[in-house]
């Protein structure tokens, strides 16, 4: 397989990771009888920026372990790549309250897949 393919398919592997497993998660939180949808939702809020910077450092390690070459690359362009629709949401959700929780999701998303890039890198 050509490289240009397996680093597309590197970073999709990461972008799969992190939307999977959050959209699992956020869907099992509601199941469990939580809501996001209450009076003061900072709670769960932070419970979910907390589970989604665990599965975007999860990410960027897949993406790092999965490139033919340069994985900490691999890892910043899906970080790169979850900060652009982070921000959109920001821009979006702006009037609804609570803006840190996107701004956090915007500030996170590159830091937290480059240090899963950073431990997936053997070291020496």
């Amino acid at each position: 397989m050509p490289s240009i393919v397996r680093s597309v398919a590197a970073v999709v592997a990461g972008i799969i990771v992190v939307v999977a497993l959050s959209e699992a998660t956020d869907w099992l939180v509601v199941k469990l009888g939580f809501s996001f949808n209450v009076p003061d939702p900072t709670k769960m809020f932070a419970l979910a920026t907390f589970y989604r910077c665990v599965y975007a450092v999860l990410g960027g390690y897949v993406a790092a372990r999965l490139a033919p070459s340069a994985p900490a690359m691999h890892a910043i362009v899906l970080g790169v790549l979850g900060t652009i629709p982070a921000v959109a949401g920001v821009i979006v959700m702006w009037a609804y309250g609570n803006p840190w929780y996107p701004i956090a999701l915007a500030v996170t998303a590159l830091p937290c897949s480059w240090l899963g890039g950073k431990l997936a890198v053997p070291k020496g």
